[in-house]
């Protein structure tokens, strides 16, 4: 139980290959003037994960509550929904004797980025990306499988809990739309910790080296743009042409939801070119942090110590993808998905 609190990061619309990431590269933001579009260069990704929302800090993490006291838009709409809060589970606190109902805080990893697409937002056919191959492209390491509605996990244990929608059934209500089933191996030296510290450690429930999720991928019709509202998140004064989400309402370790999130706005200086504002959002459980202390006590478990695990600051990180923690993920996420977008590939 202990590792899953320590180093599996849900695949957040599929983590990215790298190949579709060499088409852009990352800037970070320093300034706000940065996400200005008159300031992007054709292949630039402005990108911060900071919670300042400028230039990347060695503190990227937030309370929940902060968070959405501090930027009620981006609560709106990167949130599994608008209304959404912090649920009461059921679960064994420490020292206790017996399970009790307790608020499951939650603490964000929010990440921000824009890009153009060298195309009018009226040439952009959305719809074609909301597809399997689409996923299955963006990273090859993922393997998804497509799911109806009723094959949707009812979301009535400590993992799924609060992550029902009471606006629509997740995976019915939208034109564009597909459902999946989701199974990440943790790669590098992760498994071989894992082993270890089922080892090591007394506990009925052992650590996996997968991550499975549940997922929808959408598109988000007309009636469903709330265009003030997505001024107000992206900050850009400019028609909303559309938004792709991915929202990950289940994951059997270390996250509560997580959700991929690109507004598609006309140029204000260009009609012939489109400004694309994606964010990746993750909610971790608070408990994952608390570990530190108690990660640190054993010699063998210090490079596994959550926090620096998640912020790819332990020598168990590695590759590009999930298993080289968040920042380094978010950016080739977001990178590969502009590339795949600017080639108008999904197949």
């Amino acid at each position: 139980m202990w590792l899953r609190h320590a180093i599996a990061v849900v695949g957040l619309l599929g983590s990215l290959s790298v190949a579709c990431a060499d088409d852009f590269h990352i800037v970070n933001a320093t300034s706000p003037k940065d996400w200005d579009p008159g300031q992007l260069k054709p292949g630039m990704i402005v990108f911060s994960d900071a919670k300042n929302g400028a230039a990347a800090d060695a503190d990227s993490l937030v309370a929940f509550a902060d968070w959405a006291r501090a930027h009620p838009a981006q609560k709106k709409f990167l949130a599994l929904f608008p209304d959404y809060a912090e649920p009461t589970v059921t679960k064994m606190a420490a020292g206790s004797a017996a399970p009790a109902p307790a608020v499951e805080k939650l603490t964000m990893y929010v990440a921000q980025a824009r890009f153009l697409l060298d195309r009018a937002p009226g040439a952009l056919d959305l719809a074609h990306y909301v597809s399997l191959p689409f996923l299955e492209k963006v990273d090859p390491a993922i393997h998804h499988k497509e799911i109806a509605a009723a094959d949707v996990n009812p979301l009535t244990d400590v993992q799924g809990i609060g992550n029902r929608n009471p606006q629509r059934k997740w995976c019915t209500g939208r034109a564009a739309l597909v459902c999946t089933q989701s199974s990440y191996r943790l790669e590098g030296k992760i498994p071989i910790g894992i082993m270890l510290v089922n080892k090591l450690r007394d506990s009925a429930r052992k650590a996996s080296d997968h991550i499975d999720f549940e997922s929808e991928f959408s598109l988000l019709a007309p009636a469903d743009l709330d265009q003030a509202g997505l001024k107000e998140l992206t900050g850009l004064d400019a028609p909303v042409a559309g938004a792709l989400a991915q929202n990950i309402f289940y994951v059997n370790q270390i996250m509560k939801f997580g959700k991929f999130f690109a507004v598609f706005q006309a140029d204000p200086a260009d009609a012939a070119k489109t400004v694309v504002t994606a964010y990746m959002a993750l909610a971790i459980e608070e408990s994952v942090l608390d570990k530190k202390k108690e990660y640190e006590k054993v010699p063998v478990l210090r490079n596994l110590v959550p926090e620096q695990v998640l912020m790819g600051k332990s020598s168990f990180n590695s590759g590009n993808s999930i298993s080289a923690g968040l920042p380094k993920y978010a950016r080739n996420e977001i990178a590969t998905v502009a590339g795949l977008l600017a080639r108008g590939s999904s197949q």
